[in-house]
């Protein structure tokens, strides 16, 4: 018998040892609910189930995004809903004011409402915004993160819907606007190192243009060689270039080429200079940014819209003639001059008081109020183009709600998606309660009788003392 060394007391803390730790580790799985708590529970269990957890986080957000989408896409439909009944108006006031029981009167009444109704539809477009972006002024172009891992979108784009863009804005009357650097000069340009009389002007500038005289209220004017004035001042000191005029001109910052005309030296007229003659270093030698002036011969107009001066080069036009494309390349006019613009069929469209170049001069045409209704003929024309705007706000509507359908069936796949990669985690990660239970209540029962077996164990060598007696 050896009492230096107690092995069946070893042996028994040993096991109770080990009790007691299953003991703590089914306690701490039973008091969290999960199976692994720290790597070393299981090391590759561990890894497999954070990469489906990020995939399953990924598919809940992407869920929501969806439904997110699907607001957004709401959001532009209700506003084009809204379209559809103004345009429904335009179209029902446009077959009234196709009736000859109407007067001019009458049909002045009725173009008012659709001027109103037109600017309506515009308003709409420009102002329709989800989380302050807007949907519907055709700047609208996004993705939607609908998966949880990189390449799992879907693009979206929403036309522009104004009454511009929809072909039912006004043009009759209105400017061009030249948006080009290679603006042609006119006869209003100042010329480099070139002498000009002041004279005095009074009340009244008259300028060559269409037939129509231009009336400026300024004191002092520059004229050229030929007698025809060019600037105007005020005040003497500051002169104004001009550019050609129609009776609508005013003297102001759309009427000028440069405001500021100084002398040769470069030095601004700090002197008033009321009478005899001054040279000038050419300031406003082109007249970049001007508007050109152009009116509409026959019941044809432009679509509002930017459009590009092209050269013969392109299809259809013939040689030495100049065309006007609009911003998906299709020809809409024809000059061979660049003033008198036909359309493709040879009709009149309009007359431009600037020559319009192929210099790549882009020109935009902007519409001022609604459809013309005013006549018969007009009127009747209009019913067939509204019918279009309505085609075209059906389709992008009919492109939202197919986009809408989508997203609600992408949010059933997902949701389906991420509730088996769930069960799947769960098998992984969650620990079994009931299995666990059993094994605590095992390693409890074992930690008590190793308890137990210990108290025997060291009542072992008290044995020896009967060998001494």
């Amino acid at each position: 018998m050896r009492i230096n060394h107690n092995i069946a007391a070893l042996n028994t803390h040993r096991q109770m040892g080990q009790a007691n730790q299953g003991q703590q580790a089914s306690m701490e799985k039973l008091s969290s609910g999960l199976r692994i708590n720290k790597a070393g529970d299981d090391a590759a269990g561990l890894a497999i189930s954070e990469k489906m957890r990020g995939q399953i986080r990924g598919l809940d957000q992407a869920s929501r995004n969806s439904q997110d989408g699907i607001s957004m896409v709401q959001t532009a439909e209700g506003a084009l809903n809204e379209s559809h009944d103004i345009l429904q108006r335009m179209r029902e006031l446009s077959v009234q004011s196709a009736n000859d029981t109407n007067t001019d009167t009458d049909r002045e009444e009725l173009q008012k409402e659709v001027d109103q109704l037109s600017e309506e539809l515009t308003r709409i477009s420009d102002d329709t915004e989800f989380n302050t972006q807007k949907l519907l002024d055709g700047s609208f172009e996004g993705t939607l993160q609908i998966g949880s891992n990189e390449g799992q979108n879907l693009g979206i784009e929403i036309g522009e819907m104004g009454a511009e863009a929809l072909g039912v804005a006004s043009n009759e009357g209105v400017n061009f606007e030249v948006g080009d650097s290679t603006a042609a000069n006119t006869t209003g340009a100042l010329e480099n190192d070139t002498t000009y009389s002041v004279v005095e002007l009074g009340e009244e500038v008259n300028i060559a243009d269409d037939g129509d005289n231009g009336s400026i209220d300024a004191k002092f004017g520059l004229e050229d060689s030929n007698g025809e004035v060019v600037a105007v001042s005020e005040d003497g000191s500051e002169y104004h270039a001009l550019k050609n005029a129609t009776k609508e001109s005013e003297l102001g910052e759309d009427a000028l080429a440069e405001s500021d005309i100084t002398s040769n030296d470069g030095a601004k007229f700090d002197d008033p200079v009321t009478s005899g003659t001054v040279t000038t270093n050419g300031a406003g030698d082109s007249l970049t940014g001007a508007t050109a002036t152009i009116k509409f011969d026959g019941g044809e107009s432009l679509t509002s819209g930017e459009y590009t001066v092209v050269d013969d080069s392109h299809n259809d036009i013939s040689s030495g003639e100049n065309g006007l494309v609009d911003n998906k390349g299709n020809l809409v006019a024809v000059s061979s001059d660049g003033e008198d613009w036909d359309t493709v069929s040879g009709e009149d469209l309009f007359t431009s008081t600037t020559t319009l170049d192929t210099s790549d001069q882009k020109i935009s045409v902007e519409g001022d109020g609604g459809i013309d209704i005013s006549s018969q003929t007009a009127a009747d024309k209009a019913i067939t183009t509204i019918d279009g705007a309505i085609e075209s706000v059906s389709a992008e509507r009919s492109k939202l709600g197919a986009v809408q359908n989508r997203l609600d069936h992408t949010i059933n796949n997902l949701g389906t998606s991420s509730e088996n990669l769930t069960a799947a985690e769960s098998r992984i990660r969650d620990v079994d309660m009931a299995e666990e239970q059993m094994n605590q209540t095992k390693n409890s029962i074992l930690g008590q009788a190793s308890q137990a077996m210990m108290a025997q164990a060291n009542q072992l060598p008290q044995g020896v003392l009967q060998l001494l007696q």
